[in-house]
């Protein structure tokens, strides 16, 4: 198997690290009927250990009902209600809280529709044995997309890129959202400074680790997608995002210039939160 790894900053040597504890995997939904049987049933097959969080924004097509339905048969199932659709970031940022609180030793975010394989989770939890935080990555070699039209895929590696140059982020794939995090590193990015959600949020959440100098490795992995329901994303996120990364690189670069002047990138209070949804 080949694996890109990235190491965010000098640990200054060799790591040690503990066991990995029982798995959470979060699925945020909104309108995922036609898929959260599918996908809850691939995960349960491909890692029967691991426990599962469905955090629903109310849909209006039922999934949270579905879920309900799934949880009260299996009880590795759980079902996060929320009150309403407010982005991506913002539910996984409720899923990280529950799993935290339950005591799980690693988070995991999986898409809802399918776009990423539950097949492929053993692979990111055995890299995540030597590592902080693993990405599924589309564009490390051995990674790939199917179904995708050549404009998206060059929309993404594009912004992927982007981000990596403005922010100084030895990432390839980094608005990826196939994540798997040690607790302590959730513990340790300062979540409760994160407003940023869709693309941004999951940029936001890669570039803290780099800046807290975790381990990140990205594991080639295959991106379907989806084949039923309709897609987030949309021109707003897209600029949205681009605008944030700028924002945050600019800032970044005025923080190593004059030292003490500039606010960190990314806090609530320099630029607001955002009320994107989109999926990468």
């Amino acid at each position: 198997m080949h694996e890109h790894k990235g190491d965010s900053v000098s640990d200054g040597g060799q790591r040690t690290y503990g066991p990995l504890g029982t798995a959470l995997v979060i699925i945020p939904t909104y309108n995922e009927a036609e898929n959260i049987g599918l996908i809850v049933g691939r995960v349960r097959a491909a890692v029967p250990e691991a426990h599962i969080l469905v955090a629903d924004d109310n849909s209006p097509d039922g999934t949270g009902k579905l879920a309900d339905e799934l949880a009260a048969g299996d009880d590795h199932v759980h079902v996060l209600h929320r009150k309403g659709k407010e982005g991506l970031g913002a539910a996984y940022l409720a899923g990280f809280v529950w799993a935290l609180d339950a005591g799980y030793g690693v988070i995991v975010e999986m898409d809802a529709d399918g776009s990423h394989q539950p097949e492929e989770l053993p692979r990111l939890l055995t890299a995540l044995s030597g590592a902080d935080l693993v990405l599924g990555s589309r564009w490390v070699p051995g990674g790939r997309v199917v179904n995708w039209p050549k404009s998206r895929e060059i929309l993404s590696r594009g912004g992927s890129t982007y981000s990596r140059l403005m922010l100084d982020v030895p990432i390839r794939d980094v608005t990826g959202g196939y994540r798997a995090f040690r607790r302590e590193t959730l513990e340790g990015l300062g979540l409760d400074e994160v407003a940023s959600a869709g693309y941004c949020f999951q940029v936001d959440l890669a570039r803290r680790a780099v800046q807290k100098g975790f381990r990140v490795v990205e594991v080639p992995i295959t991106f379907v997608e989806r084949e039923f329901g309709d897609s987030k994303m949309s021109k707003d996120i897209v600029v949205e995002a681009l605008w944030r990364v700028t924002q945050w690189g600019l800032k970044a670069q005025a923080a190593k210039l004059l030292p003490g002047k500039a606010a960190p990138a990314g806090d609530k209070d320099a630029g607001g939160a955002d009320k994107d949804a989109g999926r990468s």
